[in-house]
């Protein structure tokens, strides 16, 4: 078994969820799910079929942030895996619809960081181990950095 390193490149300004799933239906459900979750979103969506002929399945609202999708599971190659990059949302306004689709069996992480994807490659196949999300804490917030959470919450509309 070989263990990798798979950087993620997306827009700078877009958050991505990586998650695992288990049937080709998962394009046409998480579609839906966004969709249904936030008017007029954006994004893209790449999966990863297992098994058949072995295609990045793709969709997406904003042919941009699909190509980005797309680029991001081919990067990745590991049976299953989906990518969602989002345009104009968080994944907190869709992470529990994407949750309930059906064929959805875990995430590894949603982000707006830089993101690196550590994979196992054996016998053909390649597996997501984990995920290495943006950096390490650097120290434990103040009463004044407690404040600009507070405040940074409000701007982003989830606090009132």
């Amino acid at each position: 078994m070989q263990l990798s390193i798979v950087e993620i490149a997306k827009p700078a300004d877009a958050n991505l969820i990586v998650g695992q799933a288990h049937f080709i239906k998962t394009v046409e459900d998480v579609y839906e799910a966004l969709v249904q979750a936030v008017p007029g979103i954006k994004f893209g969506l790449a999966f990863c079929e297992a098994s058949g002929p072995c295609l990045i399945r793709h969709t997406g609202t904003d042919p941009a942030l699909e190509n980005s999708a797309v680029q991001a599971a081919s990067a990745i190659g590991a049976g299953h895996v989906f990518v969602v990059i989002l345009g104009n949302a968080f994944p907190v306004n869709v992470l529990n619809q994407i949750k309930s689709v059906s064929e959805v069996c875990t995430i590894f992480c949603a982000t707006a960081n830089p993101l690196r994807v550590i994979v196992a490659e054996e016998a053909g196949g390649r597996g997501v181990v984990g995920v290495i999300d943006g950096s390490s804490p650097k120290g434990v917030e103040a009463v004044g950095d407690q404040a600009e959470r507070r405040a940074m919450l409000r701007r982003f509309g989830y606090k009132q």
